[in-house]
C-alpha cells in the first residue's frame, strides 16, 4: 500500500510541467536595438551638424551681435540646445535595449523630442502670425504659446510613460499597443493638419497674410509630407500591419538626422551668410515685414 502511494506521488511530480523562470531576455519585453547602419546614420548626421555649428560659432555670434535680432538670437540658442540633446540621443541608442536604463532613456527621449517640438511649433507660430507690435512682443508671444504647448505635451507623455507604463520611446515594444500609437497618431495628426492649413492659405486668396518667402513653403511642404507618412505608419502600427514600423522609423530618422540642418538652412543660413549686415535688402525686408526682426532696435 505504501509502495503504491509512493509511486503515485512520484508519477504526479514527474507529470507536472516545469515552471519557467523569468530571465533577462523576458524582462526586456522583446526590446531590440537597431543595427549598426541605423545608429551610424543617426550619430554621423547629428555629429556633423554639431561640428558644423561649432566651427562657425565664432563667426555666427559676431553676426548676431551686428544683426541685432531677438528672434534669430533666440532661435540660434534653441538650435544649439536641441542639437546637443539630439546628439546625446543618437549616441545613446543602446540605452533603449539595456537593462536598468529605462528611466534614463525615457528622460533623454522626452527632453530631446520636446526640444525639437519647441522649435517646430514656434516656427509654425511665426508663419501663422499676421501682424506684430514689435520683435520682442512677437518673440514673447510665440515662445509663451509654444512653451505652453510643449509643457502640456511633456506632461502628457510623462503620465503615459511613468504613470501607465506605456513604452512610448522603445522600439519593437507592445506592437499594437493602443495607448502608445494612439498618442503618436494624435500628435502627428495635429501637426499634419497645421501644415495642411498653411498650404491651404498659401494657395488661397488669403495668401498675403503669410510671409512672402518661397523657402518657407518648401519647408512646410516637406514637413507636411513627413508628418503625413509618420501618421500613416502610426495608424498601421496600431492595427498590427508589418511594414508600419518601417514607415514610422522613416519619420524618426528624418527628425533626428535631417530636421535640424534643414531648419538651419531654411531660416538661419542666409542671415549668417550676409557680409555687410544690411537688413534693408529685399530678403530681410520681407522677413522684417513678416515680423522676424525687431523694429525697435536703433
Amino acid at each position: 500500500m505504501q509502495d503504491n502511494i509512493r509511486q503515485i506521488i512520484t508519477n504526479s511530480s514527474v507529470s507536472q510541467p516545469p515552471i519557467p523562470e523569468p530571465n533577462a531576455q523576458d524582462a526586456q519585453y522583446d526590446r531590440r536595438c537597431h543595427g549598426f547602419g541605423y545608429d551610424a546614420v543617426l550619430v554621423g548626421s547629428a555629429l556633423l551638424f554639431v561640428v558644423y555649428l561649432a566651427v562657425n560659432a565664432k563667426k555666427n555670434v559676431e553676426k548676431l551681435r551686428n544683426g541685432r535680432s531677438y528672434v534669430v538670437i533666440s532661435y540660434y540658442a534653441l538650435l544649439w540646445l536641441a542639437a546637443g540633446l539630439n546628439l546625446a540621443w543618437c549616441s545613446l541608442q543602446s540605452w533603449q535595449c539595456a537593462n536598468g536604463k529605462e528611466v534614463a532613456w525615457n528622460l533623454l527621449s522626452l527632453l530631446t523630442t520636446s526640444g525639437l517640438l519647441c522649435l517646430e511649433i514656434s516656427l509654425v507660430g511665426f508663419l501663422l502670425q499676421e501682424s506684430y507690435a514689435s520683435g520682442r512682443e512677437a518673440l514673447a508671444r510665440i515662445f509663451t504659446i509654444s512653451g505652453i504647448v510643449v509643457a502640456v505635451d511633456m506632461l502628457l507623455k510623462a503620465i503615459y510613460i511613468f504613470g501607465f507604463g506605456v513604452p512610448l520611446f522603445f522600439n519593437d515594444v507592445g506592437g499594437t499597443h493602443q495607448m502608445k500609437w494612439g498618442l503618436w497618431i494624435i500628435q502627428k495628426l495635429l501637426l499634419t493638419a497645421v501644415y495642411g492649413y498653411i498650404l491651404f492659405v498659401h494657395f488661397s486668396k488669403w495668401k498675403q497674410k503669410l510671409p512672402p518667402r518661397p523657402a518657407f513653403y518648401n519647408y512646410v511642404v516637406i514637413m507636411f509630407v513627413v508628418n503625413g507618412i509618420t501618421l500613416f505608419g502610426s495608424g498601421l502600427a496600431a492595427i498590427g500591419i508589418g511594414f508600419s514600423s518601417w514607415l514610422y522609423n522613416l519619420g524618426v530618422i528624418y527628425y533626428h538626422s535631417v530636421y535640424l540642418p534643414f531648419l538651419y538652412i531654411t531660416f538661419l543660413a542666409d542671415f549668417f551668410r550676409e557680409e555687410d549686415f544690411l537688413l534693408d535688402n529685399a530678403y530681410y525686408s520681407e522677413m522684417r515685414d513678416a515680423g522676424f526682426f525687431d523694429a525697435d532696435w536703433e
